[in-house]
């Protein structure tokens, strides 16, 4: 069977015998409940008629159903996909909501991009692969080989020319154009390679993507990945395809990811889309749409099914993850808002019923006490007590922070539309400190904001060193289409000041997070272990709570349980680590003993 048939069929949308794809002026696209027509040029096949219906009755085989799809790789030959991850870490798991409805479809995935009939870039119109600077971070497996290509941006970030948005976009496009190439050469026996850009440069540069040079097959918004099969059963007939529509409830709740590092000890469950808040300087509301919740059931099965699967750490993410709010129980549904953190205030009116972060945090904090739980990216206003509370008691939640500032300045902060002062900033830092004793901050940072001053910038300066973050992730703005900041203010930060008081923020955020590093010399740090240090296959490398890089000899160790014999600790494995130095961004020790975190809490 050709290929194009193949992928029509996966889809459930193979034509009758001979029908032709209809040319010329395209037609308007069939679409779902609730859904536009993807618009002209973009032409859909006709879908499966009365006898295929009949041809498969009398075959005794049911007609198509996106609820009984293909078992993975039953089909020999099947379609082989190669997925590429730029961005953040809802990349990271848009990746594999995208590839676990691809496998239910009968593709199969490939690891080598000469072998692939279908190449998928996950992208994002902020980061690349990292941010402009960004200290202490996790890449995806998939970000790291494509990271292994760019090493002089790696390992020269300052240099690097461009905003960060430019960067990241760029990187795409230069992507392309070695697709263009692999296309170029690829032989004739075999079907045209086809090339689809999902993810939130596809919803914001659409017509640009299918229209530039023609590089592109296939585009895909955040909101679409149910739709690839059909998009990928269009371009199999020769036509670009695209739907980038936001929804209003799409969570892919019923789709149990499939993880994209087989083995590993950490992984990342997506539990909300979108964002509300409506910063000006933010594309995300834009590309990604409004906030909508999964249901606190379907995350608490994915959970279990990490646990099972033998992982030791989950990160629950969302762009404004602790604003979590679960519609799903209708006896939920009238429960009074939460207030927000003392002097905070929203662009909403505040948003009654539903569950809540802090009941989502309890249960999934209740399946594997040997599990450690995080989650990011949490904005400032929602932090209540109960949440901070629950932090605190809870052995296996991690006591580590993200409160994104983006600005030492009230004026600054104002014209962000960020709904704090400074004032209200630095009494939630206080008021977090003195609820969890001990726990890590990070932060964001945005130098050279619209109107941006140098006694702005030096506010800036002052918070970093005041606040004393052990982690941060530090950018020169730069403006981008549809945002409130687009439309009504001026990007007239000069580029050399921008990069000036960039390079001064990461100056003054070194000094400090080494300073807050090194108290943590002489004491002991619970450790899990991901695997071998970069540098030197002699070493191993982990995180502690508070997130940040623990490097240790690789040496046989006693457990603490003295129940076994001794060994050398394996990814998975908590260690307990006593530190003997520390600089910004990492921590150097010696290993005391294996451990589990439930045996390691006991102790304290």
């Amino acid at each position: 069977m050709l290929l194009g048939a193949r992928a029509l069929r996966a889809a459930g949308l193979l034509r009758p015998p001979g029908a032709v794809p209809r040319t010329g002026v395209a037609r308007r696209a069939r679409c779902g409940p609730g859904q536009r027509p993807v618009g002209r040029g973009f032409a859909l096949p006709a879908g499966p008629d009365l006898r295929h219906f009949l041809r498969a009755a009398a075959a005794g085989q049911p007609g198509p159903s996106p609820e009984l799809p293909p078992e993975p790789g039953s089909a020999p030959g099947a379609p082989k996909v190669y997925l590429e991850t730029y961005g953040c870490q809802m990349n990271v798991s848009d990746t594999e909501i995208a590839w676990a409805i691809l496998q239910k479809n009968g593709y199969a995935r490939t690891k080598e991009l000469e072998e692939a009939d279908v190449v998928l870039l996950v992208t994002c119109s902020v980061r690349s692969l990292v941010p402009k600077v960004t200290l202490q971070c996790r890449c995806s497996p998939l970000a790291k080989k494509v990271l292994a290509d760019k090493t002089e941006a790696r390992h020269n970030p300052h240099t690097t020319k461009g905003t960060p948005r430019e960067k990241a976009e760029q990187a795409i496009w230069n992507r392309l154009q070695h697709l263009k190439a692999l296309k170029a050469r690829r032989p004739r026996a075999r079907a045209p390679l086809r090339v689809g850009i999902l993810g939130c440069m596809a919803e914001r540069l659409k017509e640009e993507i299918l229209h530039r040079e023609k590089l592109v097959d296939v585009v895909a918004g955040p909101d679409a990945y149910r739709d690839l099969p059909r998009l990928l059963a269009v371009a199999e007939s020769g036509q670009q395809a695209a739907n980038v529509l936001l929804s209003l409830d799409e969570t892919y709740a019923d789709i149990l990811p499939v993880q994209t590092s087989a083995g590993g000890t950490t992984a990342f469950v997506s539990i909300m889309r979108g964002c509300d808040n409506m910063c000006s300087y933010c594309i995300v509301p834009f590309t990604r749409g409004r906030e909508r919740s999964r249901p606190i059931a379907s995350i608490l099965q994915e959970v279990r099914m990490l646990s099972d699967q033998g992982v030791k750490e989950v990160t629950l993410l969302g762009q404004n993850v602790n604003s979590f709010r679960d519609l799903s129980e209708v006896q939920f549904q009238s429960v009074a808002a939460p207030g927000l953190s003392r002097g905070f205030r929203t662009v909403y009116k505040a948003k009654a019923g539903g569950l809540r972060f802090s009941h989502l945090l309890d249960q999934v904090s209740r399946i594997d006490p040997e599990m450690r739980i995080r989650f990011t990216s949490p904005h400032p206003k929602d932090f209540p007590d109960e949440v901070l509370q629950l932090i605190q008691e809870r052995h296996n939640i991690c006591k580590q922070l993200h409160l994104p500032a983006q600005s030492g300045s009230t004026r600054i902060l104002e014209a962000m539309r960020r709904g704090y002062t400074r004032e209200a900033y630095l009494e939630l830092v206080h008021h977090v400190r003195d609820s969890i004793p001990g726990v890590s901050l990070s932060s964001d940072f945005i130098a050279g904001f619209c109107g941006e001053t140098e006694e702005d910038h030096l506010q800036t300066v002052s918070l970093l060193r005041e606040v004393r973050y052990n982690i941060g992730f530090l950018f020169a703005y730069s403006m981008r289409q549809k945002t409130r900041a687009h439309h009504r203010l001026q990007d007239d930060v000069p580029a050399d000041v921008k990069k000036r008081r960039l390079e001064q923020l990461i100056a003054a955020f070194r000094e400090e997070a080494a300073r807050a590093n090194a108290a943590l010399v002489g004491q002991a740090q619970l450790v899990l272990v991901e695997g071998p240090s970069k540098r030197s296959a002699s070493e191993l490398c982990g995180r502690n709570d508070g997130n940040i890089k623990v490097i240790f000899p690789d040496t046989e160790l006693e457990d603490a349980a003295k129940c076994g014999a001794p060994g050398r600790a394996q990814p998975g494995d908590y260690v307990m680590v006593k530190v003997t130095s520390a600089s910004s961004q990492t921590l150097r020790g010696v290993p005391l003993c294996r451990t589990t975190l439930s045996r390691a809490a006991a102790s304290h």
